[in-house]
């Protein structure tokens, strides 16, 4: 197309011109052919001229005869241009009589000679005036034809160009391809991988002065959002800090362990080498196993991991040794005593006691001493190097009621009460069974308390222990805090502290009391089964200091640490509900 433009504008240029009323011959060519009724096509053995109109003379053709360019614009030529045919015969002025050069007949050169005549030699002709271009072909040559906005050296609308020769934006034709497979010029058939990138030399400087002003825009905005996400980080900083203030000292909800589905969870107990909660419950139906075991749940995931299959009906007590890592002490209605290696998760040793027994306990001043508490009101003294039999049976409780806590309370240095023992409790009597030696234990009655015990826990620190009872009728659950002294008489405990709860729950409840890891202070812990909550006291004020919500009525407490954290576990019957101390 651009060719054809620039001949069309020779063309024109010739019309224009002031040339004398001679024909200008232009060129001449032999053709093969007839002339056609349109004149398009010269017949053989003739020239082709043009009649010029008034005007300066041109310079000598420097572009294709016009014959060339006549038979490929022939359509395009105005009406008004004036092209005729001369006749070699006619050049050379031969009467009209004589007959016509046949087609193989060339021009003379006396032909040649007389049309130099109307021609001036190339000296004599002023240079051709300049022509203004063509603004409108110049911006059509920049221009992309698809979107009419001029090429750019590089980024997406740079020059790219189709196996056809048309020149295009690289974005624009990439959009074009993507919705039909050919070219917007001449539609010939392209896909998006002929597309042929044009590269240009560029200017390396101002590129990378280019490249300079982004970076440099780039960075300033990146400073600006710096600034104004240390803002908001100090900001959030200080809101962390108040918070973290408002409950430093209290427990945070953490997680909730599925247990046990159908329910059957009773106590629980903490592994500190293994790093595990211990958790009662009954085999699930799908193993196919009867029976009553322990679930191990991971501190470091907080995720079941394994059940333990250890007795025939439900377990009422467990206990780890602090001494013999991997040992599990439980007891049950099954009649047995049972240690269970947690290491290999089968049971290691066996006691038979020939009764239920409701609770048990390790000895803190001999690690091969363990004690149950049987439902007829007597303790029994085990060996774990021979559980053939019992070593010893105390009767000092004076009681036929199950013995339903035992908590072994041991030796210190403290000159307030540096005695060590037993703490046991039944429904209507508690009692401490002092250890002389390894064979000889002396009972001392504790004062009694207002309703029927359920439950005994010590804190060896402060030797102090925890009791909780039941009231008469009303059957509320109240806890007493005691602290053991020794007396001209013999050991007692006074009363401390009591601590209520409103709500009956007619399964045996464990409450618990330990130090507050942050300063130290006594903690105690105790279930409420009318809100579902446990309740968090502290000891030194009698005030409540939390509460922690639940799903279920809580059954069992457990204060334990890993990974320098300290945490709550509460136990209901079906999950153990996890909460993290705030330091």
């Amino acid at each position: 197309m651009p060719l054809q433009r620039m001949s069309q504008r020779i063309y024109n240029s010739l019309l224009s011109s002031s040339l004398p009323q001679p024909p200008f011959v232009l060129g001449g060519q032999t053709v093969s052919s007839e002339v056609s009724d349109s004149g398009d096509v010269p017949r053989e053995g003739v020239i082709v001229v043009a009649s010029a109109l008034p005007g300066p003379p041109l310079n000598p053709p420097r572009h294709p005869t016009v014959a060339h360019s006549h038979q490929a614009d022939a359509g395009e030529q105005p009406s008004s241009s004036r092209t005729f045919i001369v006749e070699p015969a006619r050049l050379q002025r031969e009467p009209p009589s004589e007959p016509r050069v046949d087609a193989s007949v060339h021009v003379e050169e006396a032909t040649a000679q007389q049309l130099t005549e109307y021609i001036p030699g190339p000296a004599s002709l002023p240079p051709a005036p300049s022509s203004p271009p063509d603004k409108h072909d110049d911006d059509e040559a920049v221009k992309c034809p698809i979107c009419f906005d001029p090429w750019t050296r590089t980024g997406e609308h740079c020059l790219t160009a189709l196996p056809c020769g048309h020149l295009f934006g690289f974005a624009c034709i990439q959009n074009w391809l993507r919705v039909q497979a050919k070219c917007p010029m001449c539609k010939q058939i392209c896909i998006m991988s002929d597309i042929l990138l044009l590269k240009f030399g560029v200017d390396r400087v101002a590129m990378l002065k280019r490249d300079l002003i982004k970076w440099q825009s780039s960075r300033c905005v990146a400073e600006q959002m710096r600034a104004r996400l240390q803002l908001r980080l100090q900001e959030v900083e200080e809101e962390c800090n108040m918070v973290h203030e408002e409950v430093q000292g209290y427990y945070t909800f953490s997680t909730t362990v599925m247990v046990s589905k159908a329910g059957g969870c009773r106590v629980m107990a903490f592994s500190e080498p293994l790093s595990c909660l211990l958790a009662s419950k009954p085999a699930a139906r799908s193993l196919g196993i009867p029976g009553f075991g322990v679930e191990k749940i991971s501190t470091a995931t907080m995720k079941v991991c394994q059940y333990v299959p250890v007795h025939l009906k439900p377990i009422r007590g467990l206990a780890v040794s602090r001494q013999h890592d991997n040992l599990l002490l439980s007891c049950s209605l099954d009649n047995t005593l049972k240690l269970t290696s947690l290491s290999t998760n089968t049971v290691v040793q066996t006691c038979k006691a020939g009764t239920p027994v409701w609770s048990c306990c390790w000895s803190h001043d001999d690690n091969n001493c363990v004690y149950a508490g049987l439902c007829n009101g007597t303790v029994r003294v085990y060996d774990v190097r021979d559980t053939s039999t019992h070593v010893h049976e105390l009767h000092g409780m004076d009681s036929r009621c199950p013995v339903l806590s035992l908590a072994y309370m041991p030796r210190a240095a403290s000159s307030d009460f540096p005695m060590g023992g037993l703490v046991a409790s039944s429904q209507d009597v508690c009692c401490f069974l002092e250890r002389k030696d390894g064979t000889t234990y002396k009972s001392h009655w504790l004062p009694p308390v207002q309703g029927r015990c359920t439950d005994i826990q010590v804190e060896p620190d402060s030797r102090q222990f925890l009791v909780t009872y039941r009231l008469g009728k009303s059957q509320e659950q109240h806890s007493a805090l005691m602290k053991m002294s020794c007396t001209t008489r013999g050991c007692s405990a006074l009363p401390m502290r009591t601590f209520s709860t409103v709500g009956y729950s007619s399964l045996l409840t464990k409450n618990t009391i330990f130090k507050n890891p942050a300063n130290g202070a006594t903690i105690v812990c105790t279930g409420d089964k009318s809100s579902k909550t446990t309740t968090v006291w502290d000891v030194a004020s009698g005030g409540v200091v939390q509460k922690l919500c639940a799903d279920y009525p809580v059954l069992d407490i457990c204060s334990f640490q890993t990974n320098q954290s300290h945490y709550l576990a509460c136990l209901s019957e079906k999950e153990v509900k996890v909460y993290k101390f705030i330091l």
